[in-house]
């Protein structure tokens, strides 16, 4: 593999970058490649959502290792997402891709073949890890390889990838589950990575070409440690403590979590200032806005709670199968896929403030949302056409949105650190997940209480719908004073 791994030498071309290095002519088909490690992660956390049930019911799974099977991909995936994107500047994206989709691929072997319920956590938590490695890769290429004119069509596609693997993973889950495909049943849904990374390897080896930082130097170990340690005492009771209970052990753990984030920053101004190379660069982070920009990033995912609450409504309210439930997802990964390949046309009108009308538009259709469901009968389907469109409009929104973001994010610093700052908008990403299912799915469930009758279900969702419009809402204001401020500045 090292020998097509080796630095590009593609001939002079027209166009260069914006380092004045050719452009490689393959550059779309190797981005391209680098995109299956980003549809995979997101396709694998939403297929087992749906696939929890029979999980259960076939192997036994316990509720609380139920839990795992979710929180522990969720977890260990966005505390190494930032080691994984780093990974990708010193020792090459391309050799990290591929490490990443071959660990995965066993990952997702151990989980297909799993004879206990630990067995399947442990392979659950391995692919949180390799699919971290893997990830990062394709959103620090962007930066990389394409010339600045490109960077906006590539971010877009980056973004509709996304959509594509939230409604694909709900979708085929319950395609999977209700096919039972020689007889797997559950099974299938990890074994189906299998044959998506052997036509990866085969086609792929030979493509993709080496790019890294130029002064690529050893990994920041101890930075490395520091980070999975403070993002893990941050995420772990977020995912784990609601459903526990909040145990002393869940309080306790966040309550480290600034001092935790303190000591890491502190540990890496210090390497930097002695001439090392640290994780989290400090002089990256000073760049003006990206503060804010990350910032953004934290209710930009407070949808994230949303597949799961509406499910529990279409299933528990409804009582509609997990194939249907999948299904009712269609328009918003229809909204999902255009929202992005749109970002050009709409930044041609409305410039920077692309990512606040995405995200406006997000805030109505939640809105709305709410309403049609309130206006509905208790356990009666909500009228076809405006449920369709209110998706349609919620997906569109978070798809416009997306690339921007990114863009607002990895297009501040230079591309020897596109990895890391790729793998921190990532991680921050997961944390808005996190945070949104263990904030808006604790008012939910508070609001729940014990009856678990449609009617019942039915306000939940509402009040936890308008607390997602809200933190959207949020997020628009922060994105409209983020491009003011870059107006002010440049004056």
């Amino acid at each position: 593999m090292s020998t097509t791994l080796s630095q590009s030498t593609a001939p002079s071309t027209a166009m260069a970058r914006n380092d004045g290095a050719p452009l490689d002519p393959h550059r779309w088909a190797m981005f391209v490649i680098l995109l299956v490690g980003a549809f995979l992660p997101p396709l694998d956390f939403f297929i087992v959502n749906v696939s929890l049930p029979s999980i259960q019911g076939d192997s036994g799974t316990s509720s609380s290792a139920e839990q795992l099977v979710i929180s522990a991909y969720a977890a260990l995936y966005a505390v190494t997402l930032t080691t994984g994107g780093r990974l990708g500047d010193l020792y090459g994206r391309g050799r990290m891709f591929f490490l990443g989709m071959i660990g995965f691929a066993a990952a997702s072997t151990l989980c297909g073949f799993a004879w206990s319920p630990w067995e399947l956590v442990a392979g659950r938590a391995l692919q949180g890890v390799t699919a971290a490695v893997m990830a990062p890769q394709a959103l620090a290429s962007v930066q990389a390889i394409f010339p600045e004119k490109e960077k906006p069509l590539a971010l877009s596609i980056f973004g509709a990838v996304f959509g594509l693997a939230a409604v694909v993973g709900q979708s085929l889950g319950g395609l999977l589950i209700s096919l039972n495909p020689v007889g797997l049943g559950w099974r299938a849904i990890f074994l189906i990575n299998l044959p998506v990374a052997v036509l990866v390897l085969l086609f792929g080896a030979p493509l993709l070409k080496e790019t890294s930082a130029r002064d690529a130097r050893t990994l920041d170990l101890g930075g490395m440690a520091l980070s999975m340690v403070t993002l893990g005492a941050l995420i772990v009771p977020l995912v784990e403590g609601r459903e526990a209970g909040w145990p002393l052990w869940s309080c306790l753990s966040l309550i480290t979590v600034p001092l935790l984030a303190w000591l890491f920053w502190r540990y890496e101004t210090r390497l930097a200032r002695a001439g090392g190379v640290p994780l989290l660069d400090p002089n990256a982070l000073r760049v003006p806005g990206l503060g804010r920009a990350l910032l953004i990033a934290l209710p930009f995912y407070s949808i994230g709670t949303f597949f799961l609450l509406f499910s529990v409504y279409l299933q528990g309210a409804l009582h509609v199968t997990a194939l249907q439930a999948g299904l009712v997802f269609l328009p918003f990964g229809a909204g999902f896929l255009l929202g992005p390949l749109s970002a050009p046309f709409f930044r041609r009108f409305f410039g920077a403030y692309v990512n606040a009308i995405g995200m406006g538009l997000e805030v109505v259709g939640f809105l709305g949302l709410a309403g049609l469901i309130a206006a509905t009968l208790t356990g009666v389907h909500p009228a076809p056409m405006p449920l369709a469109a209110l998706l349609f409009v919620i997906g569109f929104g978070q798809g416009l949105a997306l690339p921007t973001l990114m863009r607002m994010v990895t297009g501040r610093v230079a591309p020897a650190f596109s990895g890391m700052i790729a793998g921190i908008a990532s991680s921050t990403l997961q944390v808005s997940t996190a945070l949104s299912v263990a904030v808006i799915g604790g008012i939910f469930y508070e609001v729940l209480g014990a009856p678990t009758d449609p009617a019942a279900i039915t306000q939940a969702l509402i009040v936890a719908l308008l607390c997602i419009a809200f933190c959207l809402a949020g997020g628009v204001g922060l994105s409209i004073s983020l491009v003011r401020l870059a107006r002010s500045t440049s004056q």
